[in-house]
């Protein structure tokens, strides 16, 4: 069995003309957590849901645990948190939870998804229509979707922003637990002290070109600029 969960090479992605990522190579290790940086524009987005199997990569793969990404098999491994939020208004916080239950194949979804209602502090709104949450209550209920299945892979775009205090430290438990499960986890970030609290290994993009991955550093977590002063330009 091969150690990486995932490997990414030689992807270019164009949007007409323009090349979003550049001839970008990365191996991701079973239970590694790596804060990809960047600032925006950088290609961290598109090369996340490429990663996810939202988008083709122009030229270029990616495996998913040594199988092609855009597998049923390895989407089912994936869970992904990122800016659409990706739920659905029109149903109640339970119905979308067992909607993306059976998608996911999870055992038992009904009771699945009360479980995880009352791990994200929803389980009182359970029967209410998404699109009568605040965006905090939305917020919660995607992360309860993306954990769900208990995924071995998780790939979350600037996971930490417009979440309160509780909500991050929710989050950051539940990845904690995962990564403590063997799961691997992928995520986009400007709100580095966050995510350096979890993570093994940070990587930086700059206008679509992978110029930097390695092991998180002291510096890192003590001075948030350091990235940028030494391998930014």
């Amino acid at each position: 069995m091969s150690d990486a969960a995932l490997d990414v090479r030689a992807v270019w992605k164009y949007f007409g003309d323009y090349p979003a990522l550049r001839a970008v190579n990365l191996n991701v290790a079973r239970g590694e957590c790596l804060a990809m940086l960047g600032r925006n524009g950088a290609g961290k987005t598109t090369l996340l849901k490429i990663l996810a199997g939202l988008s083709t990569p122009s030229q270029g793969g990616v495996t998913v645990f040594g199988s092609d990404g855009n597998t049923t098999g390895a989407r089912r491994k994936t869970g992904v948190l990122g800016h659409g939020i990706g739920i659905y208004d029109e149903l109640t916080a339970r119905e979308n939870l067992e909607l993306f239950g059976r998608i996911y194949q999870v055992h038992r979804p009904a009771h699945a998804a009360i479980a995880w209602l009352e791990r994200v502090d929803l389980k009182h709104v359970a029967d209410s229509r998404a699109r009568e949450f605040s965006r905090g209550m939305r917020q919660r209920l995607a992360v309860a979707r993306a954990f769900l299945h208990e995924p071995d892979l998780l790939l979350l775009d600037e996971p930490f922003t417009a979440l309160d205090d509780r909500s991050i430290a929710l989050l950051q438990r539940l990845l904690a637990e995962r990564l403590a499960a063997g799961a691997t986890v992928v995520m986009s970030t400007h709100q580095l002290r966050e995510a350096m609290e979890l993570a093994t290994h940070w990587s930086l993009l700059v206008r679509g070109k992978l110029v930097h991955k390695g092991e998180r550093t002291p510096e890192i977590i003590s001075d948030p600029t350091w990235v940028y002063r030494n391998y930014g330009e």
